[in-house]
């Protein structure tokens, strides 16, 4: 197991930003908590998991957002022409990389209050000429691959009576993941890549066109997530290598503290965090195994110096 210093440690520098683990990895590391999926881990999590080939994809339609995603991004657009006089068509695609699900890399977002990005890099550094630093290339080179687990807190609020309002601020416990993954008997390991059902999908399915962009048109939106507090930080730092979910934030937005998971996770230790994954059809299919573990394949698109990226994501039983 990759050995890491403790929580209470943290900042690892004096004089760092909050929680930050600059240079555990070198000045140079552009992979964060994904030093954590080592050869033998991966192997590990291969020859446990896979047992019957099953693949589940958690790749929600890169147009699914329609023509008004949150956060103002920029909708998806699709032209297929015809090439010349051949019967041969191609295709241009132009989108933002999180305007469906995507992995946020560690050129999108800073300590806010320090203006930092991962390892000190600043705004100045990621806009210089030619510039690839804290870029998404780095994870392509070997993906997000390993033991993923699945928490699925809707189902597990469902059962409990647990009111829970994805389209308004407000968070969920860690409290709740704990019961979650107890309820469910699912084994926490170091470097697991962590993935929370929250019920975001679910809602959104279930409502129409107009409400969905009603709701798209409000800057800042107002969405629920995890929790942001200092045991959330700890539990992730000493179990994760990268965290995920359904919602558009992953956590509580806007923020209930002066600070936020996206800075201490992308801009403090270089963790991936995954957003609108479509987890509908994984949840139906540990629901049916009963095991919210399987195997996890994700690569994302080799762009020198991309801020964020589609996962291309599978689960593997």
């Amino acid at each position: 197991m990759v050995s890491i210093p403790k929580f209470s440690d943290l900042p690892l520098n004096k004089g760092d930003p909050h929680h930050s683990a600059w240079g555990l990895y070198g000045k140079n590391d552009g992979l964060g908590t994904l030093n954590r999926l080592t050869d033998e881990t991966v192997l590990a999590a291969a020859k446990n998991e896979i047992q019957t080939g099953t693949r589940i994809s958690l790749n929600w339609p890169l147009d699914a957002q329609g023509e008004i995603p949150f956060f103002g991004r920029d909708a998806f657009h699709k032209q297929v022409f015809h090439k010349g006089d051949r019967t041969v068509n191609d295709d241009t695609w132009t989108f933002n990389t999180q305007s469906s699900s995507q992995w946020d890399g560690l050129r999108h977002f800073a300590y806010q209050k320090e203006k930092l990005f991962y390892n000190g890099v600043t705004m100045e550094d990621i806009h210089a000429d030619n510039s690839v630093v804290n870029g998404i290339h780095a994870w392509a080179e070997k993906g997000i691959v390993g033991r993923g687990i699945l928490l699925d807190f809707h189902t597990w609020r469902l059962v409990n009576g647990i009111d829970y309002e994805p389209f308004k601020t407000g968070s969920i416990p860690l409290k709740y993941l704990k019961a979650t993954a107890e309820a469910q008997g699912t084994e926490i390991k170091f470097g697991d890549i962590l993935i929370i059902r929250s019920g975001y999908l679910a809602a959104h399915n279930s409502m129409t066109t107009s409400e969905i962009q009603s709701y798209a048109k409000v800057n800042p939106p107002n969405l629920s997530g995890v929790e942001q507090s200092e045991e959330m930080l700890q539990w992730i730092w000493e179990n994760f290598s990268a965290v995920a979910g359904d919602q558009p934030s992953f956590e509580c937005y806007p923020s209930q503290l002066s600070w936020s998971l996206h800075e201490v996770l992308l801009a403090g230790w270089g963790c991936p965090i995954g957003e609108l994954f479509d987890l509908e059809k994984l949840a139906e299919q540990c629901k049916k195994l009963n095991r919210w573990s399987f195997f996890v394949t994700s690569e994302v698109c080799n762009v020198p110096g991309g801020v964020a990226s589609p996962p291309n994501i599978l689960a593997i039983f």
